[in-house]
């Protein structure tokens, strides 16, 4: 549902009076800049590169990087939840863990293990955020990705829950390698394009760059105050 915008011209002559312009611009130009350093750095580098980038970051972030085939990634992504303790687990419904072969993982494999796995359902509303609550793990996917900083970013809709990424006390991000770009310049011309091309955005749009660290008090780095205290990015060698 749209809003309704009241009193626009009347606060758009009062700042062009404030400015001294005779009349309110009936149009802005977008202005030509001489020098963009944004869209330079980290240019041309290819993915290879791009990960390798993102695997040094990782290291500074206190992020577990691991990089697997999609024909692993079943195996690997056993493994990451094994090590983390299992269970109780909270995922996005997404179709990409069926195209990423990871249906039976979750069907088969993990039950069968006695391994608690719950998949995010917007029919039961708030009953979702109960079950993340009690979370070890949310396992979410990565929808770009900032080689830069080492930033998932995951956009939420109705079957991918905000809070999966945030309220468990360990996090699993799955990063396509072909979703890894140089930094936030990327990720926000990525946006733009698809604002441009009709697609209706997320909420809530998240950048994640490794567990949650604080120092706002006494410059005292606390972990695990905003968000999980252990994350782990697996890298998915898709290209």
């Amino acid at each position: 549902m749209k809003g309704t915008i009241q009193n626009r011209e009347s606060f758009i002559r009062q700042l062009s009076s404030r400015l001294q312009r005779s009349a309110a611009p009936k149009h802005v130009e977008r202005p030509q800049w001489g020098y963009t350093p944004q869209h330079k750095t980290l240019q041309n580098l290819s993915q290879d590169e791009l990960l390798a980038v993102l695997q040094k970051q990782c290291t500074r972030i206190n992020t577990n990087c691991i990089v697997t085939s999609s024909a692993d990634l079943a195996t690997t992504m056993e493994k990451v939840i094994t090590d983390n303790g299992g269970g109780p687990i909270m995922a996005w419904q997404d179709e990409r863990f069926d195209a990423y072969g990871l249906t039976s993982l979750f069907t088969q494999t993990l039950p069968e293990k006695q391994i608690e796995l719950h998949t995010w359902d917007p029919a039961v509303g708030r009953e979702n955020i109960a079950l993340v609550e009690k979370a070890n793990i949310g396992i979410t996917i990565s929808d770009i990705t900032l080689a830069e900083s080492g930033t998932a970013v995951l956009f939420s809709n109705p079957n991918h829950g905000r809070t999966v990424s945030f309220l468990p006390t360990k996090s699993i991000i799955l990063i396509p390698k072909s979703s890894i770009v140089p930094r936030m310049t990327q990720a926000a011309m990525q946006i733009r394009e698809r604002l441009q091309n009709g697609e209706t955005l997320a909420s809530c749009i998240n950048f994640i760059s490794g567990p949650s660290n604080s120092a706002d008090i006494e410059m005292i780095l606390v972990v695990g105050v905003h968000g999980p205290m252990y994350m782990t990015y697996i890298i998915i060698d898709d290209l």
